[in-house]
């Protein structure tokens, strides 16, 4: 699975950037981020939540770069497409 995310997603980010956490602070600092979300969501700032948006998904392009076989897309997840 490969995600692309739209330019400038990273550039300003703050904290270590995500190719240079261990895999164990990858994974927490990720799973820090997504429990946060709807907080930040319902309640933070418009800049807050760029930042959050912003870090989140560096974080989540770099747990996909390394971590490929542990993103499985759940069949019972999955719509129909239609084309």
């Amino acid at each position: 699975m490969v995600l692309h995310y739209p330019r400038g997603y990273g550039e300003s980010m703050t904290g270590i950037p995500p190719t240079q956490l261990a895999d164990d602070d990858l994974e927490r600092e990720l799973a820090h981020l997504h429990e946060t979300r709807h907080e930040t969501f319902l309640h933070g700032t418009e800049d807050a939540l760029d930042a959050h948006t912003t870090r989140m998904l560096a974080l989540e392009k770099e747990y996909l770069r390394r971590f490929p076989d542990r993103v499985q897309p759940d069949p019972n997840r999955v719509r129909a497409t239609h084309h």
